[in-house]
């Protein structure tokens, strides 16, 4: 199983970036995908689900209404729309799945929102 994250980068406050993590070695369709996201000296904290089907969606209140998750099962990947962001919004970010009962994670994305 492999999961690599990119779309990471430096953005003022109040932009926007796109995310995205490709999987490989599961049936990618069957699953659940998750990101999470880590930043220095905190938990790691869940951001965002999306069904395997993507019909249905949940975030953490600290990113509703600002960040969108979406999946294209043809193309294995999962995306994670921020738009609004906000400075505490820096962060590792990785997105994650549980084929098989088992966590798996990608390297993660550097996010940091700074003027």
């Amino acid at each position: 199983v492999q999961l690599v994250e990119s779309g990471g980068g430096l953005v003022q406050p109040g932009g926007s970036l796109r995310l995205s993590c490709t999987a490989s070695g599961f049936t990618f369709s069957n699953y659940y995908m998750r990101w999470y996201r880590q930043a220095p000296g905190k938990e790691r904290e869940l951001v965002a689900t999306i069904t395997n089907v993507g019909g249905n969606r949940n975030y953490a209140d600290s990113v509703k209404g600002r960040f969108t998750i979406s999946r294209d099962n043809a193309k294995k990947t999962v995306y994670l729309q921020m738009d609004s962001l906000k400075p505490e919004d820096t962060a590792v970010y990785l997105c994650n799945s549980r084929p098989w009962g088992r966590d798996y994670w990608g390297q993660g994305t550097q996010v940091t929102v700074s003027s």
